[in-house]
């Protein structure tokens, strides 16, 4: 990587000024029942995976509703990257049948959000369910209008995540913003399905089998099931999703679990054989899903929606891991209601998404890395003495950079030190940068620190103060304090997770 030519204030062994980092440009009753509309967007990318259902998609594209999210989004999909979609179901009553729901004047909240992140390499895919009833705060929002022109939906802090949408007009790209803004990961797309998805998705694949630990006789809901197995479609889907107080702490999130097992068996069913080579299913799949579906524009082409279909055929069912965003009771509230993140749980979860670490192979994962961290640093090492190093701040806690040179200077005699206040940019994985003839103090530095593979950039130093070829050293989000390894990677996740390959009882 080139670097421009940089001021250096400091020259080693003592620390210099530290340069004020450039700011950055803007970026763009009865509880509520919620329903689980993952299987529209799923049923509709899985209809697209033979010949057949390519042609018929050019047919179904007039089913499907886009909407213009601007840059909340990616204008286009590539079949060659990781991809994250934002996946939305409303609690909006339109529709016939819907209006006994209770809540029928509802704007349509997004009630039902799952984060579904498929791997580059489409080995895993990672799918995290939001609970609606989560507090965080909304960011302004600029709303594409019928017209062309922008309107600014001005942000909301400390209120529930399904006001995202609907909420003040709304729409999906708000919702998307809020997930950037909650987890540091920028949703590519989304796709969003309306109230008669559960419905009409079960009823068009025959039915979708579920597992109950004890019998089911659900006032609220109106289910009825009997222990064991049981196979349910269009209402009694729509029960089974919609029930809460038959179900472990009678709240959402136990709820949400429900809904990540049921997605799970209608995953199976939809891309069994039994539903892929029957035609007349595939028809009836493809009318339904399409017809309640909404997506960006961004994937709102027909050849764009197959590629999607194609790109998510390839990730396993046993790889493909559903868990929940980790959080607690909301620490302001008497009587439990709504829940903040787990900050601790929470960050672990979001780095092994932003790094395309699977859920489902973490331990193969930290296998693969200390082999690769052998590799990278086999060679002769110099002494420490002998390395000249600049550091610079990339996106770890203030006074890093400072803290690091003083550690390395009195702890690991690194004299030939200095640290240059901020980088450029942020970074979320702190980075080794050095030229070829560089690599034995590379390799030395990296020793000291900690520093996995990836972690390595071979390629170009710069000069120090004194004129001299330094490598340069940059610490970035995941730095967690001078002498402190970076090898531990943020994959010791500690959430509940579940596979769509296996079925669960609920309980």
């Amino acid at each position: 990587m080139i670097r421009p030519p940089r001021r250096h204030p400091t020259s080693y062994p003592g620390p210099g000024r530290r340069r004020s980092r450039s700011a950055k440009k803007p970026k763009q009753s009865k509880a509520k029942k919620i329903l689980l509309w993952t299987g529209g967007s799923m049923a509709f990318v899985l209809v697209g995976v033979s010949a057949a259902g390519y042609l018929y998609l050019k047919h179904l594209e007039g089913n499907v509703n886009t909407t213009d999210v601007g840059n909340a989004g990616s204008e286009g999909f590539s079949k060659d990257e990781a991809f994250d979609i934002l996946i939305i179901g409303t609690d909006k009553r339109t529709g016939k049948g819907n209006g006994g729901y209770g809540d029928k004047n509802s704007v349509g909240h997004a009630d039902t959000n799952i984060l579904l992140h498929v791997a580059k390499d489409r080995s895993n895919a990672t799918a995290v369910s939001i609970p609606r009833d989560l507090i965080t705060d909304i960011p302004d929002c600029p709303t594409i209008q019928p017209d062309g022109s922008e309107k600014v939906i001005g942000g909301t802090q400390g209120v529930r995540f399904n006001t995202s949408l609907g909420q003040g007009d709304r729409d999906p790209g708000c919702t998307m913003r809020t997930v950037k803004a909650l987890t540091g990961i920028k949703p590519d797309h989304f796709m969003m399905a309306d109230f008669n998805a559960v419905k009409t998705l079960t009823s068009a694949v025959g039915g979708v089998e579920v597992c109950v630990a004890h019998p089911v006789d659900d006032k609220e809901s109106h289910l009825k099931l009997p222990k064991g197995k049981s196979t349910v479609a269009g209402e009694q889907a729509l029960a089974f999703v919609r029930t809460r107080h038959s179900f472990g702490n009678q709240g959402d999130l136990d709820r949400i679990k429900v809904q990540q097992q049921f997605l799970g068996s209608l995953m199976r069913k939809m891309s069994s054989s039994d539903t892929l080579t029957n035609p007349k299913k595939l028809y009836k799949l493809a009318e339904a899903a399409t017809k309640a579906l909404t997506v960006d524009t961004g994937i709102g082409k027909v050849s764009t929606l197959k590629d999607v279909a194609m790109e998510l055929k390839k990730v396993p069912p046993k790889n493909i891991t559903f868990t929940t965003l980790p959080v607690l009771d909301n620490p302001a509230e008497r009587v439990k209601a709504t829940v903040v993140v787990n900050e601790s749980k929470a960050k672990p979860l979001f780095e092994a998404i932003k790094n395309d670490v699977s859920l489902t192979d973490v331990k193969q994962k930290e296998k693969k890395e200390k082999a690769a961290v052998a590799a990278r640093l086999k060679g002769p090492r110099s002494d420490a003495s002998e390395i000249r190093v600049d550091i610079y701040n990339g996106g770890a806690k203030a006074g890093s950079a400072q803290e690091t040179l003083s550690w390395l200077q009195n702890d690991e005699g690194v004299l030939k030190s200095s640290q240059l206040g901020n980088a450029d940019e942020t970074l979320s994985k702190t980075t080794l940068e050095y030229a070829p003839d560089q690599a034995d103090q590379a390799r030395k530095l990296a020793d000291l620190m900690g520093l996995p593979a990836s972690g390595m950039k071979p390629g170009k130093s710069e000069k120090n103060a004194q004129g001299l070829p330094a490598i340069v050293l940059t610490l970035g989000e995941d730095f967690k304090g001078a002498g402190v390894p970076l090898t531990s990677s943020s994959v010791d996740l500690d959430v509940d997770k579940s596979t769509a390959d296996k079925q669960v009882c609920a309980s």
